[in-house]
Parts: structure tokens; sequence; C-alpha cells
């Protein structure tokens, strides 16, 4: 029995139509998926409908952890700004639509004012929250300032929001250089999702990116340590598979999905060692 309840991220089998990641998602076995907007709007573009998808997904009785993402919502010049949010409050209605406990919210790519980002994101959530969903903020390993947990913390508390969460990911902890221990200052209330991965010790940290990471347990990230520290902090609901590998694409995705939940469940209800890094 898992501690965890297992999600399939999307991007996994990025190439496949959005109603059949859903399905494949719920014949393998995975309870949730997060879904990304690029593939909401192809699926409209083809004549699909927001209703399909909320079909699918009651359907195949999963849930919808979030969907991925908004980004420019703390762009610190106002005009641009508020182009960006008419981008995110389109993608929230169809966050809302398709059922999504969450939205996230990705971090600015640059340095930035941290005061500015939390009072930003506090009313993002405000507006997420007023139309159904909420958005969690996301740090990137590989953005220039707010590229690990204790930097997404400083933005949670700078909000001053009592619904502020993050998003956690083993991968962006490796890549932003302050590993996983930041998990233990939160509380399982500031944990909107945790991603799932590994990722090899080579090529160097500073070179690795989305396309670096491999399936839990294929790498050298002291995932049983991630987890444990997920636990202590009473954190219980999702780890989505998120990879984002051109040689996964082009296999069958059914495999893939099927292959992703047997080693994450390997990795996170035992017989998998300890790495002793991060």
């Amino acid at each position: 029995m898992s501690d965890f309840i297992y999600c399939l991220n999307s991007s996994t089998i990025r190439p496949t139509p959005i109603l059949d990641k859903i399905r494949i998602a719920g014949e393998v076995g995975y309870s949730a998926i997060e879904l990304w907007h690029d593939d909401i709007d192809l699926h409209l573009s083809k004549g699909g409908q927001l209703a399909d998808i909320r079909k699918a997904v009651n359907d195949h009785g999963l849930e919808v952890p979030t969907t991925i993402y908004l980004k420019g919502w703390a762009e610190p010049d106002d005009a641009l700004r508020q182009l960006e949010l008419d981008e995110c409050k389109r993608r929230m209605e169809q966050s809302v639509a398709v059922g999504a406990h969450h939205i996230i919210a990705g971090p600015p790519p640059g340095a930035c004012d941290r005061a500015f980002v939390g009072a930003k994101y506090a009313e993002l959530l405000d507006l997420g929250l007023s139309m159904g969903v909420k958005p969690a903020f996301e740090y990137l390993g590989f953005v220039d300032d707010i590229n690990n947990i204790a930097a997404a913390i400083e933005i949670i508390t700078n909000s001053k929001h009592p619904q502020a969460t993050i998003v956690l990911d083993p991968f962006h902890c490796f890549r932003g250089g302050k590993g996983f221990e930041s998990i233990a200052k939160l509380k399982d209330a500031n944990i909107a999702i945790s991603h799932f991965n590994d990722t090899p010790s080579s090529p160097p940290r500073e070179q690795q990116h989305d396309h670096s990471r491999v399936m839990p347990g294929d790498g050298h990230l002291d995932l049983r340590r991630y987890l444990d520290l997920l636990r202590q902090v009473g954190y219980r609901r999702w780890l989505s598979l998120e990879l984002f590998r051109e040689d996964l694409w082009s296999r069958d995705p059914r495999e893939v999905a099927k292959l992703g939940l047997e080693k994450m469940r390997a990795v996170a209800e035992g017989g998998y060692p300890s790495r002793g890094h991060e």
C-alpha cells in the first residue's frame, strides 16, 4: 500500500493526443493526470470541446491535480503584465472546465524583487480562487533566481496568502543546487503536488535541463530521503511522473506510462536503496 497517489504528468507521453493520454493513464493504473494547456488548445483547434476532456477524466476515474502552466503574471511592467493576465484568465477557465484542483504558476525567468513577486502571486491566487481554481507556485532549477524550495518558500511567505502553495520536484531541487532538506520547513498544506523523477550525476548539474530527467530509480538522487521528508511533513497526496525525453516520446505511450508507474511504485513502496546523494 502506497503512502502516495500516483499521477501521470502528461508531458511524459507528450506526442499522444490528450484524450488518449487520459485513457492510457486510467487503463494502466494511475489515479490522476496533470494536463498541459498546449494539449488542451490543440484538442480545441481540431474541433474538440473542453467537455470531451472532462468526460474522459471522469470516465476513467481520474483526478486532475493541476493544469500547466501560467507565465508572465509577475511582469514588472503593468501593461505587459495585464496582457499576460488575460491569457492566465483564459487558461484558468480551461482549468476549471476540466476539473483541476490547481493551475501551476511558473516563476520569473530572471532576477526579481521577491516581495513584488509574492504580492503578485497573492493577486493571482485571489483571481484564480474567484474563478474556481487555485494557482500553485513552482520554482524551476534552471532559472536565475527562484530555483529552489527555500526561494519558493520566501515567495509564498511574502504573499501573506493563507492558501499559498508550491510545487515540489526532485529534479529542480538538484538543478537549483540546494537539495531536498528545505521540505522540512513546509507544512502539508503548503504543497500543491510533488512531481517525481530522477536525474543522472553526469553531465554536471549546471548543464542539465528538462530532457536530462530519467525514470525514478534510474538516476543518482536519494529519492528515498525525498519521500521520507514528504512523509515527515504529512504530505500524502500526488506523486506525478514528469519527464521530457524524446526517446520516451518515440516509444509506445502505454508502455512508457506503465513502466513509469512501476518505477514509482518500486521507489515509493520499498526495495529501493538509498543513494546518499541529492
